[in-house]
């Protein structure tokens, strides 16, 4: 027999297994299917904004439990070594997606989500009963739901499955993790340029270092593998020549993700609900990934609750106020992140932003608030 659920999630990452937690916790029958099983190391640069506090509280999310680091610095370096140095106006905390994603699950799997091992291969909306079919690969079941939360990240089969415009593109970024053991500052997120892109670091629980870079495609391609591309490119920037030289590696080799796109996506495709990655990335150098995945799941978990509970809106409804509050909270900041970007990647533009930035210190965190929300009071 078939399984049905008024809400089924696709993905298990931070957006899908935050939505997961607060409709559940409404009473809402939810199914969360994940095609990998944790724990599981992911490309991220591991840096969480405090605003996220209050909405994880509310959840009962105990972020302490898991020892993430405090961090309420920024330094930020040019390609010739330059340095910018800022407070961080809300602060953040440091925590691995091995250790969040993994307590996350379970604390769905306690709270009565039905979570599923296998990968969704298609997705049918059927206008007639007003219901989606979806189809996973290894089960070859068909389940029926109510809703359906695309939560499944950057880039998937299920985008072209969903004709997005931007699946049918190729996109020129790479990103490379790992993780060290090293004598990096504490209280410090660093964000530092090379030829062709930029490298953060910043310490994660158990006093580890977590190094993930974005790199154009141009720029890597030259090099044999990542160790030859890291001593010619990276260590022209003196501060990640330190780093790599002085620090140990934990994995046995990095980790990558290829075709990151930065295009504009839509919060919503074919009635699916979209949230986290897979309704827009933001440009790594923001540090904001993560708590926007957060914040899209509570703005669409709170709006399907009101829903269900009240009866209050039909689907095109729903689907109209979610797209409106995402772009509220979201569009802003995707697109700053956007002109950043362009910024840091150019040479020219990072001295004049040096310059500018030691002449007027406040700008920096002014410039930060724009890629930040407000604390998510529930």
């Amino acid at each position: 027999m078939n399984k049905h659920s008024h809400v089924l999630i696709i993905g298990g990452g931070l957006s899908g297994l935050t939505n997961a937690i607060h409709l559940a916790k409404a009473n809402i029958p939810v199914i969360l299917i994940e095609k990998d099983s944790y724990p599981k190391h992911k490309v991220c640069g591991e840096y969480i904004s405090n605003e996220v506090l209050p909405y994880l509280e509310f959840l009962e999310i105990d972020i302490d439990v898991l020892n993430p680091v405090k961090i309420s610095e920024l330094t930020i370096t040019t390609r010739k070594g330059k340095v910018i140095k800022s407070t961080l106006p809300l602060g953040g905390f440091g925590i691995s997606r091995y250790t969040l994603d993994y307590y996350l699950w379970n604390k769905a799997q306690d709270i009565g989500v039905q979570l599923i091992n296998d990968q969704v291969v298609d997705i049918e909306y059927d206008k007639n009963s007003d219901l989606f079919n979806i189809k996973t690969l290894i089960q070859k079941e068909t389940i029926t739901s109510n809703y359906v939360i695309g939560a499944y990240g950057k880039r998937t089969a299920l985008d072209r499955n969903l004709e997005r415009d931007f699946s049918l593109k190729k996109s020129p970024w790479l990103a490379v993790k790992g993780h060290y053991t090293s004598n990096f500052d504490t209280n410090v997120v660093a964000l530092h340029n090379f030829e062709g892109g930029y490298c953060g670091l910043s310490k994660v629980e158990n006093n580890k270092v977590n190094a993930c870079y974005l790199v154009h495609y141009e720029s890597f391609k030259k090099y044999k593998n990542i160790n030859a591309f890291q001593k010619a490119v990276l260590y022209e920037n003196p501060y990640l020549k330190d780093f790599f030289e002085n620090a140990t590696s934990i994995f046995e080799k990095p980790i990558t993700i290829s075709q990151i796109n930065f295009d504009k996506k839509k919060p919503v495709e074919n009635h699916v609900f979209m949230t986290g990655d897979a309704a827009g990335v933001i440009h790594p150098l923001c540090g904001n990934g993560m708590a926007m995945a957060i914040q899209s799941a509570q703005i669409l978990a709170t709006l399907l609750i009101q829903s269900y509970e009240n009866n209050l809106f039909l689907r095109a409804e729903i689907e109209k106020i979610y797209q409106k509050n995402w772009n509220t909270a979201f569009a802003k900041r995707l697109y700053v992140g956007r002109i950043l970007q362009k910024v840091l990647l150019n040479d020219k533009i990072q001295e004049v932003t040096q310059t500018l930035a030691s002449i007027i210190p406040s700008i920096v965190p002014k410039i930060i608030e724009q890629t930040h929300g407000k604390p998510l009071i529930c």
